[in-house]
Parts: structure tokens; sequence; C-alpha cells
């Protein structure tokens, strides 16, 4: 989290509604590990790349949502 908020301060981007959850969500907790005849479902996560990055510091706002 504090390397984006310094990637934000840096190159003057507007985090807009930026949340890194949407890219990294909690780890389930220690008791679905453990349960192993229980299926878990893996979250869906969209791609976040350094394209993104660069594209947004140019826009000068986070362009993904």
């Amino acid at each position: 989290l504090a390397l984006m908020d310094d990637f934000f301060t840096t190159f003057n981007v507007d985090k807009g509604n930026f949340s890194i959850t949407t890219y990294y969500p909690p780890e389930p907790p220690l008791k679905h590990l453990l349960n192993l005849f229980r299926k878990n479902d893996i979250p869906q996560v969209p791609e976040f790349t350094i394209g993104m990055l660069i594209a947004s510091a140019r826009a000068g706002r986070w362009l993904y949502d």
C-alpha cells in the first residue's frame, strides 16, 4: 500500500477510486487451508501491470476501476 501511495505522490497521479484490494484481495482465514475436503474458491482479480501504472501516470489519474 505504501508503494502505491508513493507512486501517486511521486508522479502526481489522482488515485480516484483505486483500492489495492481490487488487485490483491485479503487472504482467506487459516481454517480454510486446513479443511482438505472443502472446495476453496479462488477469487478472480483483474490484471495489475506496469503498463497500467505508466498509462495512469501519463494521464495524471488512475484510469482503471
